[in-house]
């Protein structure tokens, strides 16, 4: 492994943070933590800085609340993501990947497609209205955090899935992040 080449890639593409591995909730709140930090080291303005915590709270709670476990053995579930936090110029872009089962991706795309298609106002009434009927996901949300995340951002959602096998695919979420919005 050449870490010099990740090291310039990670220059060259003004990344902040990055990590891979298993995501749980103290990792949670200690890149919280370092983002926070570094936002403010960076004397980024307070708007800013609450619009890509926001973002990035809802990003990360997707990942630990929302990834498939992949059995790598029978005993053992693995967790594993990765994401990036990078900045360039005055745009902040967050991608996560995760493992999904394939038989999830066709439910995953049409809320991400569904939302997408909404503008800024349907996006607030959509949100109000599963709030307010209480419409959940099997693991609770209801959809409500990629919803978050578009009205945030103003930004449509960029993802991809890749087929690992035909049981499991990774699937990648690109956030853009602007001052202006």
């Amino acid at each position: 492994m050449d870490i010099f080449d990740i090291y310039d890639k990670m220059e060259r593409n003004n990344i902040l943070l990055s990590f891979k591995g298993e995501v749980t909730s103290d990792l949670l709140t200690s890149i919280l933590q370092i983002m926070e930090n570094k936002m403010e080291d960076m004397q980024e303005d307070v708007k800013t800085r609450k619009k890509v915590y926001n973002v990035l709270v809802e990003c990360l709670q997707n990942l630990y609340h929302h990834m498939d476990e992949i059995s790598e053995t029978e005993d053992e579930k693995v967790r594993s993501a990765i994401f990036t936090i990078g900045k360039m110029d005055d745009k902040y872009t967050i991608i996560t990947g995760n493992y999904i089962g394939n038989e999830n991706i066709q439910g995953l795309k049409k809320r991400i497609d569904d939302v997408n298609a909404l503008t800024k106002d349907e996006l607030k009434d959509y949100y109000k209205r599963i709030l307010n009927n209480g419409e959940m996901s099997l693991k609770g949300g209801g959809g409500l955090g990629m919803i978050d995340i578009a009205r945030k951002t103003g930004e449509k959602l960029e993802y991809n899935f890749l087929e690992i096998d035909k049981k499991v695919s990774f699937f990648t979420l690109n956030i853009k992040i602007s001052n202006q919005n």
